[in-house]
């Protein structure tokens, strides 16, 4: 134990927003305070308070009541990268190594061990900063796209779930009414864990994930066999990673110097305009987007995520660095940190939930 060598913890959350973030800030400034008699800074907006040296402290009375608030309260950016950080120079826009920096304004806080919020982009740059620069760092694991391997579920994860299975329920009743196909995209990046959950949730007809590469016209088979036994609606679920055999995933654009460069989406509008010119059926798209990264997370992810605050306090004062915090089912445990983010958990294909929606009718497009 080296309890007695810390005094003063950093927390900070990076890359994309998501519910359950305060319940995890919460849970670190109150474990910090109360058990071990810490005192806690927060940075401002991820990586970029470390960089701008933009901090507060937080006391208990900060984060009363933030348990069921969606975001952060600290703020966060999936941009940022000290390793990698933009800047213009004589008008020309250059990228800079300022983990020097960050050290500095480290030691001006104060700050013994630091604790990094986020997923695989925010964890690797934590990784990196106790690999390379001696920062105490520990990792909470934050994404709705429930593809890091290393944690049998992220928090956020969950909630991100509900919302996408409300609005196949609301989708269903206007699809019935008008005989219509439904599209809903929803987020997930190259992962398939919230089209398949919400999709298998809601009773979709089809479900279109990264991992199983479709064809049009096998969507369309199950869609023209809806309608000849009397059912004239579809609900399609689309992941926005989902691509057609021998295709591409749709890229809405491309974005400099962020954690995520790639940004998905539109695949659900070409699915819905393929559906309409091969079946001659009136197809809608609802793209859910960042209402999935919002709102107020669930009990479940609340839980989780103070599980989490609270262990990663707890890795800290046992000198458990360059780890991140983990489910794996019951308990909470630690991995590597370089483990955590060193490859993406994807939807096995011949796993029971696949095998699942199959076997209840659900058609993946292959």
């Amino acid at each position: 134990m080296i309890s007695g060598k810390i005094r003063r913890i950093g927390v900070l959350t990076g890359g994309g927003d998501c519910p359950g973030l305060n319940a995890v800030i919460r849970a670190v400034v109150k474990t910090a305070i109360n058990e071990y008699r810490l005192s806690v800074v927060g940075f401002i907006d991820g990586f970029g308070g470390l960089i701008q040296n933009k901090a507060c402290e937080l006391t208990v009375k900060d984060v009363i009541g933030i348990l069921p608030r969606g975001g952060t309260i600290l703020g966060t950016t999936n941009r940022d990268n000290p390793f990698h950080y933009s800047m213009v120079i004589d008008g020309q826009r250059v990228f800079r190594d300022v983990s020097d920096r960050v050290v500095e304004n480290i030691q001006i806080h104060g700050i013994d061990a630091l604790i990094v919020i986020g997923g695989d982009g925010s964890l690797n740059i934590g990784s990196e900063l106790y690999e390379k620069m001696n920062v105490k760092v520990v990792g909470v694991p934050k994404t709705i796209d429930n593809d890091l391997s290393a944690t049998d579920q992220t928090f956020g994860f969950d909630t991100a779930l509900n919302t996408a299975t409300e609005a196949i329920d609301k989708l269903h009743t206007t699809a019935e009414s008008h005989h219509r196909v439904m599209v809903l995209e929803v987020m997930g990046r190259y992962a398939g864990w919230i089209a398949l959950q919400s999709g298998i949730a809601g009773g979709a007809d089809v479900i279109l994930i990264p991992e199983i590469p479709f064809t049009i016209d096998n969507v369309c088979s199950k869609i023209y066999e809806r309608f000849s036994s009397g059912k004239k609606f579809s609900i399609v679920v689309v992941a926005e990673g989902a691509k057609p055999v021998g295709g591409q995933m749709v890229v809405q654009r491309m974005v400099e110097n962020s954690f995520e460069p790639v940004r998905l989406g539109g695949i659900g509008n070409e699915v819905a305009k393929n559906i309409e010119d091969i079946t001659g059926m009136e197809a809608r798209v609802t793209v859910l987007g960042h209402l999935q990264r919002g709102g107020t997370p669930t009990p479940f992810d609340r839980i989780l995520a103070t599980r989490y605050g609270a262990g990663a306090v707890n890795l800290v004062m046992s000198g458990e660095f360059g780890k991140m915090v983990c489910l794996h089912t019951p308990n909470i445990k630690s991995v590597p940190l370089a483990d955590a983010v060193g490859e993406i958990k994807l939807v096995p294909v011949d796993g029971d939930l696949v095998r699942t929606a199959r076997q209840v009718g659900i058609s993946f497009g292959d």
